[in-house]
């Protein structure tokens, strides 16, 4: 099975898992999240990290999606565009990283989850994320917003003792 295929069948599960029982078009209106498939979405958004070209994007966001990579930057809009910034972002699909995430808190169609990332480039850096998801009743990502954080990144207090 490949990357793909793996991201379609998670995706599928993700719808199964989130779909409440119901009937008509206000079914798909009342799909909610919960922890076991925002873990299953997360393992997705590794795995397209870890998979060449940029085609399981689709499994994960909309079309329309806003990504938004930090809180001050202006937001990416659209699938195409954040293919082009995905590609641009990362060293390549075999680009050497680990990664552990945990999911903090679910309520209905949104979730926050905190990601710890480790480059293991020349120059390793290391990331503690929080990411704000919302997605939609097909299980996508139309909205995420990350709060990257690094090690010697200015915690944004000003004050005394407040920057170490």
């Amino acid at each position: 099975m490949n990357g793909i295929s793996l991201l379609r069948s998670g995706h599928d599960a993700w719808v199964r898992l989130t779909r409440r029982q119901g009937t008509g078009p206000a079914a798909d209106s009342m799909a909610c999240v919960d922890k076991a498939a925002v873990e299953m979405w997360v393992a997705g958004y590794e795995r397209a990290w870890r998979t060449p070209g940029i085609e399981p994007l689709a499994e994960l966001f909309t079309p329309d999606v806003t990504y938004v990579p930090s809180p001050w930057a202006q937001p990416i809009v659209g699938l195409s565009r954040l293919g082009l910034w995905w590609d641009a972002e990362r060293a390549g699909p075999d680009e050497p990283f680990t990664m552990t995430s945990e999911v903090v808190a679910v309520d209905g169609k949104a979730a926050v989850v905190r990601i710890e990332v480790t480059y293991l480039l020349d120059d390793p850096s290391r990331w503690r994320d929080l990411w704000i998801l919302r997605f939609d009743a097909d299980g996508r990502c139309a909205r995420f917003e990350e709060w990257p954080f690094a090690p010697n990144q200015p915690n944004g207090h000003r004050g005394a003792g407040m920057d170490a």
